[in-house]
Order: C-alpha cells, then structure tokens, then sequence
C-alpha cells in the first residue's frame, strides 16, 4: 500500500505539470477564437473553418504592431493613455501593467538584467538577485552616495520580492540566465539544478 501511494503521487507529479500547461494554452486558444469569431461573424456569417478565428487573432496582433511602430501611431496614442496616466488609482495600475509589458517588448530591458549573488560584507548568508538598474542619475536626491546598484529579490511562492540597493561590490554575476533564476526562486529552489551542457543549450 506505501508503495502504491507512493506511485500514485510520483505519478501525479509528473503529469501535473504537463496537463495544467496544456489545459491553460486550451483556454487561451479558444477565448482568442471565440473572440476573434464575434468580430468576423458580421462579415462571413455563418462561414466558419476551425483555426479561422485564431488565424484572424494573430494577423490582427500582427497589425497592431505594425501600426503602434509607426511614430505618428504612437503620438495618437500618448493622447488616448492620457486618462490612463492621469487618474489616481488607475494610473498606478496602467503603470505597472504598461511597465511589465514594456520589460518583454523586444527593444525592453531584459538584457540589461543580469543574476547575481549578494553577499552582505560579515555575513555568511548568500542570496539570488536580480540587477535591475545600474544608473541613478533619473532618481531623487537622497540615496546614498558611491556606486551602487538594484538589486530585486524575488520571493518563492508568491509574485512579489524586494528591491535594494547597494554598493557594487557587494554582489557577484553568477552564470545563470533571469528566466532560471526566476522559475529557481519561484519554487523556493527545490528544483534540481540543470548541468551545465542542458543550461547551454537553452
């Protein structure tokens, strides 16, 4: 019986993962067809080919961003953010949706993050960041002098973490990309690391 229960769980583990991933890229494709559908059905009636309603859903993410690149586009569009930016509770919300959208935009700042090691001088206590930021020119005065980096800790099981700052010699790069990092710190770093040659192939 502790066997079996104990194969019933390994098991589950196993195909948690799998199915879950699935189960959410399946509500996903069929919400982005259902609405995509409701705007064609004006046009082709009852005309219907599975895949057409999300064919037509990625064409028109496609064309919008092509027109968002375009700077006349985007002129217009700093007027239609403007009640946006200007409310006071929604522009706290719009900003940090518009910000963490901006961060996976291809031209974001993903590529200035790099994972690191904080060590505080004194103790033995090591812990995973992120470096966020390496320049304060734009911040107001206050933060204290010397060359000091952010530096973002993520905290496991919950979307949140901290951010310090502090002085560059204080943390170390360590070879691992931000996503590893992120998903490692996410699950409190239970997972078994990945070698070297599999991490190289990522």
């Amino acid at each position: 019986m502790k066997n079996l229960y104990k194969y019933f769980f390994r098991g589950l583990i196993t195909i948690l993962p799998v199915a879950l991933t699935i189960y959410l890229l399946y509500i996903f494709l069929a919400w982005m067809e259902t609405a995509a559908l409701w705007m064609l059905r004006p046009l082709i009636g009852g005309f219907y080919v599975p895949g057409m309603g999300l064919a037509f859903g990625v064409l028109s993410i496609l064309a919008i961003g092509f027109l968002v690149s375009q700077q006349s586009v985007r002129k217009v569009l700093s007027f239609a953010e403007l009640p946006f930016t200007n409310l006071p509770v929604v522009k706290s919300i719009y900003s940090s949706l518009k910000s963490f959208a901006d961060y996976f935009a291809p031209s974001g700042k993903q590529g200035e993050q790099s994972v690191v090691i904080l060590r505080m001088p004194g103790h033995a206590m090591e812990i995973v960041g992120l470096i966020t930021r390496r320049s304060f020119a734009d911040l107001p005065s206050g933060f204290l002098p010397g060359e000091r980096v952010a530096v973002y800790l993520p905290m496991g099981y919950m979307i949140g973490g901290y951010t310090v700052f502090v002085p560059t010699d204080w943390v170390q790069p360590i070879d691992m990309s931000v996503e590893e990092a992120m998903r490692s710190s996410l699950i409190a770093w239970m997972a078994r690391p990945a070698a070297a040659g599999e991490r190289g192939n990522k």
